[in-house]
C-alpha cells in the first residue's frame, strides 16, 4: 500500500532522514520505534505531505504522491492524527469531528450519520460530550478526539503519531486496544509510539529508527524478543 524509497528530509542544513526506505502492506499495523530525534515524526510528516522531501519517492497504492498536496493525500485515503493531538480547543467535539470531513466529503447525510455513530461506538466518551469544547477535555479524551477526527475522513491508511504521549497507563491500554480494533475493521495503520512494548505486541511489522536511519526491521513479535531491542527500548538488560 505504501512505499518510501530512499527518502531524505532536511530542516534547513540539518538532514533529519538519511535515505530511509520502508513499506506498509494493506491490512497491516506497522510501527516506527526509536528514541526522541530518531526521525519518526519527520517520517510521518513526509508521508502526510506536510514536510517536503529533499530526495526520494513516496508511492501510495501504486501512485507516486511525492509532490501531492496534503489535502489531496487525505482525498486519496491517507489521514494523520498528529503528535500533540492538534485538536481545536475552542470548538466542540462535534465541530472537531466535522473538521475531519472537509477534505473528503460524504456522499449523503446517512453516510455521515453512520460514520459519526461508528466513531461514538469506538469512543463512547465523545458521544457523551459531543457538545463540550475540546479544550475542556482530558488528555485521553483529546487523543480520542484526534483519532476520531482522522477516522471521519474514512482513511485507508491511518497515521498515528505518539497516541499514548502523556497519558495514564489505563488510557494507553484503551487507546492501543482501539487501534487494534480499527485495524481489524479494515484500516491499515502506520504507528509511531513511545510505548515500544505496546506497539510491538500489536504490530505485524516494525522498523527501528536511529538518528534518521532504519537500523532494524522485522515482525513485531520477533523484535519483542530481540536482545538489542529489549535493552534499548523495553528496559530489559
Amino acid at each position: 500500500m505504501l512505499e518510501l524509497e530512499d527518502v531524505v528530509v532536511n530542516y534547513g542544513a540539518i538532514e533529519a532522514l538519511h535515505g530511509i526506505s520502508l513499506s506498509v502492506a494493506e491490512g497491516e499495523i506497522v510501527s516506527l520505534i526509536g528514541a526522541n530525534g530518531a526521525g519518526k515524526s519527520t517520517t510521518m510528516r513526509a508521508v502526510s505531505g506536510v514536510r517536503p522531501l529533499t530526495r526520494g519517492r513516496i508511492v501510495f497504492e501504486g501512485k507516486d504522491i511525492t509532490t501531492m498536496a496534503p489535502h489531496h493525500r487525505v482525498q486519496a485515503g491517507i489521514c494523520q492524527a498528529p503528535e500533540g493531538r492538534g485538536i481545536f480547543p475552542g470548538m466542540t467535539v462535534l465541530e472537531n469531528l466535522d473538521m475531519g470531513t472537509y477534505a473528503r466529503k460524504f456522499d449523503s447525510k446517512q453516510e455521515y450519520a453512520e460514520m459519526l455513530e461508528h466513531v461514538f461506538e469506538l469512543f463512547p466518551r465523545l458521544g457523551e460530550r459531543k457538545s463540550q469544547k475540546g479544550g475542556l477535555m482530558s488528555g485521553g479524551e483529546q487523543q480520542m478526539l484526534a483519532i476520531g477526527r482522522a477516522l471521519m475522513s474514512r482513511p485507508r491508511l491511518l497515521l498515528l503519531d505518539e497516541p499514548s504521549l502523556g497519558l495514564a497507563p489505563k488510557i494507553i491500554a484503551q487507546i492501543l486496544e482501539i487501534i487494534t480494533t480499527i485495524n481489524q475493521e479494515g484500516t491499515t495503520v502506520l504507528l509511531v509510539e513511545q510505548n515500544a512494548q505496546g506497539a510491538l505486541s500489536r504490530s505485524h511489522r516494525a522498523y527501528i529508527l536511529e538518528t534518521g536511519t532504519v537500523t532494524k526491521t522485522g515482525a513485531g513479535a520477533d523484535l519483542l524478543r530481540d536482545p538489542a531491542v529489549m535493552e534499548a527500548y523495553l528496559g530489559v538488560a
